[in-house]
């Protein structure tokens, strides 16, 4: 299996001896020593590997730089996890909790390391003898995010993780506003897919919502037939499940439905390989299992792909403005465009 740390990138380093003194005065087992790697793949927060007293930890600050007022929370992924884990065992259970940016240049948290497989561009060599890999793995994803969604979220610290009233209309707002501070050229098409986003449709019972639930933001087990672990909880909020559903969504069938000449393919396509479920198949599990109604998830599957194109313009203004000088940001203007044209591209083909 591949390493999935390497060393940190020049300019992202930590205060290690800042960093291990902190530690000390919290961990009765912290060592003498502190050893930092990086988690290499992620595009927005900062994510670190750290070994003390023969014990790993996964620590999690945001991006260099400003960011978006209200993003990168991690007082409040730290919040988030603290109130799932018990309910969830797939969230990673969170150690320590640091808002003194002297000691990591920002607020930052400790949690537990979890081991699995990220499928990203391909399956890893050690699944070559699973030849039914994609439908375990189509199942085990799509069986997670439903018990994710069967979580009781009426009382206790999982009730005040969000607002549920209202949610889509502020995630249609929230999201247009996040665009307009981050966008660096003008696209008409965006313009019109807001508008569109603006007839909200009704929704249902509210559940746990990630908000970013996507293939490589799970772990599976080495035998493809599990989920051992889901990440990146800072979105994560109360809400119309069937947001959760329509991001998912526009990850899992993009490639079916760019130009077979894009160049800047805004999302993998690993998904449209032989023995991967089709949409029709995805939706078809997800309403068996949790018997919801998806008249509306047209509407969601645009959501989704409006969010991703906001993200990654996020992602890409920072670069643009000089914030960031990681070269695999130098074409996120050019996947926003694609993202963009496929949202309004559903618009045509989804008339609500």
């Amino acid at each position: 299996m591949q390493p999935d740390t390497a060393p940190v990138r020049p300019g992202e380093e930590l205060d290690t001896e800042r960093l291990l003194a902190w530690l000390r005065s919290q961990l009765p087992d912290a060592g003498n020593d502190l050893r930092v790697e990086q988690f290499p793949n992620g595009h927005s927060n900062l994510v670190y590997l750290v070994r003390t007293g023969g014990n790993e930890y996964v620590l999690r600050r945001p991006p260099l730089g400003p960011v978006a007022p209200k993003a990168h929370d991690m007082a409040r992924e730290f919040r988030v996890l603290d109130a799932v884990h018990p309910h969830f065992p797939e969230a990673p259970q969170v150690v320590l909790l640091c808002e003194d940016p002297a000691v990591a240049g920002a607020t930052f948290f400790l949690m537990e390391r979890r081991h699995g497989i990220v499928l990203r561009d391909e399956a890893p060599a050690e699944w070559a003898g699973i030849p039914d890999y994609p439908s375990l793995v189509s199942e085990a994803f799509i069986d997670c995010l439903v018990r994710l969604q069967q979580i009781d979220v009426s009382s206790g610290n999982l009730a005040s993780l969000g607002r549920p009233e209202g949610f889509l209309e502020r995630q249609v707002r929230g999201w247009a506003d996040r665009w307009q501070r981050s966008k660096t050229e003008d696209l008409p098409e965006m313009d019109r897919v807001i508008l569109w986003l603006s007839n909200i449709p009704p929704s249902g019972a509210p559940t746990l919502v990630h908000n970013d639930f996507k293939l490589d933001n799970v772990m599976l087990s080495a035998d493809a037939a599990r989920v051992t672990a889901v990440l990146d909880w800072e979105m994560a909020t109360l809400g119309d499940p069937l947001a959760d559903v329509g991001l998912t969504l526009c990850y899992w069938v993009w490639a079916s439905l760019a130009q077979a000449d894009d160049p800047h393919p805004a999302t993998p396509v690993i998904t449209t390989g032989p023995g991967w479920f089709s949409r029709d198949q995805f939706i078809h599990r997800y309403s068996l299992r949790t018997g919801r109604d998806v008249t509306h998830l047209p509407w969601h599957e645009v959501l989704g792909v409006f969010k991703l194109a906001v993200i990654l313009q996020q992602i890409y203004y920072r670069f643009h403005v000089g914030q960031t000088t990681d070269e695999r940001f130098r074409t996120f203007d050019k996947r926003v465009r694609s993202l963009v044209r496929m949202a309004a591209s559903l618009t045509e083909r989804r008339r609500l």
